[in-house]
């Protein structure tokens, strides 16, 4: 899979001038798996397709879907972009260290997620990614066009692949980002039902537990232990609850 099959993700672009520039920067860049997440415009206007010159097939081959965990679906290893300063523990990264991460498991399905053009990305859909990059600007003009940032990215993407004597991380097994988010909703409804959290808290608390296990970078049997302890204490607290009914 490798670069060529790697998931460029766009959250709701509202702009099909940019989504052409993107799709041509992408077949400049070997690049070809482009996913929309509830696209703002048309994707096959004339404007795009124009913008896109000989990318025009990656604009019609590309997935449009409604949220962003759908375009995640499969996904072992994600990268957010953002421009904002974050107080989160997870640092921002500079796109030329952390992109590699993205092709460590070649073979297995990877996304880099793009925000919208006038807001970036929300808090909710940032706790989607592992990983969090932002490109150095000016101080004199920080802004950052959405395709320029793309193209950036996907320039910083093919210089990885020209360098193979080059080692980023130890290969791992990580869980798919559908098989963690199944056990964040476990983990959600334990915690609601034994008042660890309540339903107007929930999803701040929740936000700080997908903040610990991101930075661990589950693998699927680690994830499948977590569902596992779980699951027992599932189990104990109603065996509990029906002793105490006899």
């Amino acid at each position: 899979m490798g670069l060529a099959g790697l998931r460029i993700v766009l959250v709701e672009p509202a702009g099909p001038i940019n989504i052409g520039a993107i799709a041509r920067v992408m077949k400049n860049f070997g690049l070809y798996n482009l996913v929309l997440v509830n696209p703002q415009c048309d994707p096959l206007s004339s404007e795009a397709l124009m913008m896109a010159v000989h990318g025009q097939e990656i604009i019609e081959s590309a997935v449009l879907v409604p949220t962003l965990p759908e375009a995640l679906h499969g996904c072992v290893r994600a990268i957010a972009t953002t421009g904002r300063v974050r107080s989160w523990e997870t640092p921002l990264e500079n796109p030329r260290t952390a992109l590699p991460w993205l092709l460590e498991e070649p073979e297995k399905p990877a996304a880099l997620i793009f925000g919208r053009e006038d807001r970036g990305l929300s808090n909710e859909e940032l706790n989607y990614a592992q990983r969090f990059v932002g490109i150095p600007t000016s101080p004199d003009y920080v802004a950052l066009n959405l395709a320029t940032a793309v193209a950036i990215c996907c320039y910083e993407l093919s210089q990885c692949t020209q360098q193979p004597d080059a080692k980023t991380l130890t290969q791992t097994e990580l869980a798919s980002l559908d098989v963690v988010e199944g056990y964040y909703q476990q983990l959600e409804s334990l915690l609601l039902k034994i008042g660890y959290v309540y339903p107007h808290t929930a999803a701040s608390r929740m936000e700080k537990f997908r903040q610990i296990y991101n930075r661990a970078h589950l693998k699927t049997g680690e994830v499948y232990m977590l569902r596992g302890i779980l699951q027992q204490v599932e189990w104990a607290l109603k065996n509990q609850k029906d002793g105490e009914n006899l």
